[in-house]
């Protein structure tokens, strides 16, 4: 699986504590530790190297020893106290409660365990001020659908069939049986994400606009090769392009934001991610936007057509302001 964004700012983070406690240490000695590449280790000292707390001047940035990187060593020698635990200041703790209780809020996370410890400990640990978070009226715009939220888990955890009594966004009623795969949230609505056997495919259906919702004896057919998603699109649309791009590291926001892509690590931080494209003008402002991020797009047809789309737009440009153009 493609490394997120997330786990690669927690190994940064926990590479300024582990090269606190190893100076001069060999970078084959921090790819094994962290199990990653000699390379992906370079790159994330070349991003800590710019890194730094507010002002962001070279004194303000984290530092290593220069002789000892040119040796293919790791030496950290100021690292701007990243490596101590964070202390929450009133103000940012109380934020942090109210943030929590809202997400506490969200149907079916009220007793969440680790949630419920996290907001216990927090409260703790900011004395007095857990009280003015307390203050705080938490409302969430979400309809309540706990019922159907209740059902669908049941399905889920028990493998079963669904019968859907559902509306579309066009007001269309329909009924439909679904296999259950995974339940969504972006923290307002619900959706279940299932296989529709009326659709013969994945589809995601709104929790708020099921009508009825009831549970079959018969068992849900398994589906191996469907990819569980963070998507929390209300509509899927047939795809009519099949894109591979191949995208530097800085890029790894797209794999991201589009979770039903499929990725594949390549050398020197690079990787490539594949989409289902419904609409190519979407994909336009997405490869443009990136620049020189984009190092290779296929299918030919659709590279050429985003080709097509830069030297319009250059010679727009040059015709307008004076612009370079575009030299055929």
């Amino acid at each position: 699986m493609a490394e997120t964004a997330e786990d690669r700012l927690v190994r940064m983070l926990a590479l300024i504590t582990y090269l606190e406690s190893h100076p001069s240490v060999p970078v084959a000695d921090v790819a094994a530790h962290f199990g990653v590449t000699e390379g992906q280790v370079l790159l994330d000292i070349s991003t800590l190297w710019v890194s730094g707390t507010p002002g962001y001047l070279p004194d303000d940035l984290i530092d290593f020893a220069v002789d000892d990187h040119e040796r293919n060593l790791l030496t950290l020698t100021d690292a701007r106290g990243m490596d101590r635990p964070l202390r929450l200041g009133p103000q940012e703790a109380v934020a942090l409660l109210v943030a929590l209780r809202s997400l506490q809020a969200t149907p079916a996370l009220a007793q969440d365990p680790v949630l419920v410890s996290t907001i216990d400990k927090l409260r703790a640990a900011a004395g007095e001020a857990a009280g003015a978070a307390d203050a705080v009226d938490v409302y969430v715009g979400a309809e309540d659908v706990g019922e159907r939220l209740t059902a669908l888990r049941s399905a889920l955890a028990d493998g079963r069939q669904v019968r859907l009594r559902y509306v579309s966004g066009s007001d269309v009623v329909s009924e439909r049986v679904v296999d259950p795969l995974q339940l969504l949230t972006d923290a307002e609505r619900w959706f279940l994400y299932a296989w529709c056997h009326r659709a013969d495919g994945v589809r995601q259906f709104r929790l708020d606009r099921m009508l009825e919702v009831t549970v079959l004896d018969s068992e849900a057919e398994a589906h191996p090769d469907v990819a569980l998603s963070e998507r929390t699109d209300p509509e899927l649309t047939t795809a009519q392009w099949h894109v591979r791009l191949e995208l530097a590291s800085r890029a790894r926001w797209v794999a991201e934001k589009y979770p039903n892509a499929s990725v594949t690590d390549l050398e020197e931080g690079w990787f490539a991610v594949e989409l289902d494209v419904v609409n190519l003008a979407w994909l336009h402002n997405l490869v443009l936007g990136l620049g020189g991020d984009v190092r290779a797009v296929h299918p030919p047809e659709v590279a050429s057509s985003i080709a097509e789309r830069a030297r319009a737009a250059l010679d727009a440009y040059a015709a307008v302001d004076g612009g370079p153009g575009v030299t055929q």
